[in-house]
């Protein structure tokens, strides 16, 4: 693996890494790859140079067991309603920006994949988990907060319809085996291979003729786009929302609850 960059905006870590024609961008942020406003403004910043860059394909992954636990719900709590209405645009941007590679992208789910986590992996082309440990799914109803427009719409588009509502309202989090069943990952393997079995994929993909794999993936896609376009006016309810007392409060009490686990 040649050591391409690792990168640092604010206290986040990113680390770019290449294998044969494919980019490996792993999260080493934290104990948890935590989505805060520093990892998302360096992952929008680092996805938009491998977009510029000549690797054919790009696998996105965690370090150890996590590939990320979702949005940092303790800095939301102690930081407050002005840094949610800086934060959620960001997390936004860089979820969209990721959605929009043009490029291949694989998701390689090393560990948990929890809430803006599943959505990340979402957002790849291809999504591989290892066998264990890990669990993913889209809690964040649990948590007391509505889901942006942007992260619902590529759970809508990822997952197969007759899951979605189940994931969203129940908030279950899945074992890589279920998670395959329930059709929020592509493909189970060991956690050893992992890696090794995103970059083959990435590889083969990558093979394909740039310009007709970027084509057919805007088109695929657009449907996705032009709802997100249209939600302005619900995000902004959204976030009202996640900015309220009320909400607030829900997720101090929430993060209590599963700190005394």
């Amino acid at each position: 693996m040649r050591p391409l960059s690792r990168s640092r905006l604010g206290a986040a870590v990113i680390v770019l890494t290449r294998r044969g024609s494919a980019a490996v961008l792993r999260m080493t942020h934290g104990k948890a790859n935590a989505l805060d406003l520093e990892l998302c403004e360096a992952l929008t910043a680092q996805l938009d140079d491998c977009a510029r860059s000549d690797a054919g394909a790009l696998v996105v992954t965690g370090d150890g067991r996590m590939f990320s636990a979702g949005v940092d719900l303790l800095r939301l709590v102690n930081d407050g309603a002005a840094y949610v209405r800086t934060f959620l645009p960001s997390l936004n941007k860089m979820l969209e920006t990721l959605f929009s590679f043009p490029k291949p992208v694989v998701a390689a789910v090393n560990g948990h994949a929890i809430a803006g986590g599943c959505v990340m992996a979402s957002a790849a082309d291809y999504r591989m988990m290892g066998r264990e440990p890990g669990r993913i799914g889209i809690p964040e109803l649990l948590v007391g907060v509505p889901f942006p427009v942007v992260p619902l719409e590529i759970m809508r588009f990822a997952v197969p319809r007759q899951y979605l509502q189940a994931l969203a309202y129940r908030g279950l989090t899945l074992t890589a085996d279920l998670a395959q069943q329930h059709g929020l990952v592509d493909a189970v393997v060991d956690a050893e291979r992992l890696l090794d079995e995103a970059v083959a994929v990435a590889e083969s993909l990558s093979a394909i003729p740039a310009t007709a794999f970027s084509l057919t993936k805007r088109q695929m896609r657009a449907p996705t786009h032009r709802r997100i376009r249209a939600g302005a006016a619900v995000d902004a309810a959204v976030q009202d929302a996640w900015a309220s007392p009320e909400t607030l409060n829900a997720i101090r009490e929430y993060v209590a609850r599963t700190l005394k686990r």
